[in-house]
């Protein structure tokens, strides 16, 4: 079962690997995405840059990058191969380590966030739901994603506690939390220093930008 167990880790890290952002962004606006706005190849920053549309396909690539391989490794598991909760946990953390630490952008990557949705999709969907619930009241009341992010991230080991899941599946979730803070290290600083960028759409942008114009032409 471990040879399995390690396959089944690889090939999750390799998707996980995959930079749909940075690739969204070079198709469709000939863009190096890790040069614009946040430089990050998440959803936000391709919203940010390329419009929502774009924005929401980035994320669902991101966020199914996650869920495909747990959903694929669990089925495993159902049919026989019975890896046990330590290897599940194990296999849990391998999307998210290859959109943070891609190697196929030298080791680096991005937040996690949408990755680390799906496979607490995969793992416990109610618990995934709370955290997104958590997520958005965050993001609605202060305008931060990098503050929804986080605290929903450390919201997650706490509902799979309250709902007895099992031990390695709260250690996994609090690893995971934790890369995804460590990931998010310049936001606090920002956070702290108030200089953070709030989450606005491109049209409202590009609406403030024209106001400011026409405001210093008048």
């Amino acid at each position: 079962m471990l040879t399995q167990t390690i396959y089944f880790a690889l090939g999750a890290y390799l998707l996980g690997a995959i930079p749909f952002g940075k690739i969204i962004a070079r198709l469709v606006a000939q863009m190096d995405i890790t040069q614009k706005g946040s430089k990050n190849i998440g959803a936000t920053n391709v919203a940010r840059e390329l419009g929502i549309k774009w924005g929401i396909l980035t994320l669902a690539l991101d966020v199914l990058k996650g869920l495909v391989p747990i959903l694929v490794f669990s089925s495993y598991s159902l049919k026989g191969g019975n890896p046990g909760q330590m290897a599940l946990a194990a296999v849990s953390l391998c999307p998210l380590l290859g959109h943070q630490f891609s190697i196929f952008m030298g080791f680096r990557g991005g937040k996690g966030v949408a990755t680390a949705l799906g496979i607490y999709l995969a793992l416990s969907p109610f618990s995934c739901l709370l955290g997104l619930l958590v997520f958005l009241l965050v993001v609605l009341k202060w305008k931060f994603v990098s503050l929804g992010s986080m605290v929903s991230s450390g919201s997650i080991p706490i509902f799979l506690t309250l709902f007895h899941e099992p031990k390695p599946m709260v250690l996994a979730s609090v690893v995971m939390a934790a890369l995804i803070f460590f990931r998010h290290g310049e936001n606090v600083v920002r956070l702290v220093r108030g200089e953070e960028r709030r989450w606005k759409r491109r049209s409202d942008q590009v609406k403030n930008s024209t106001n400011r114009s026409n405001s210093s032409s008048e």
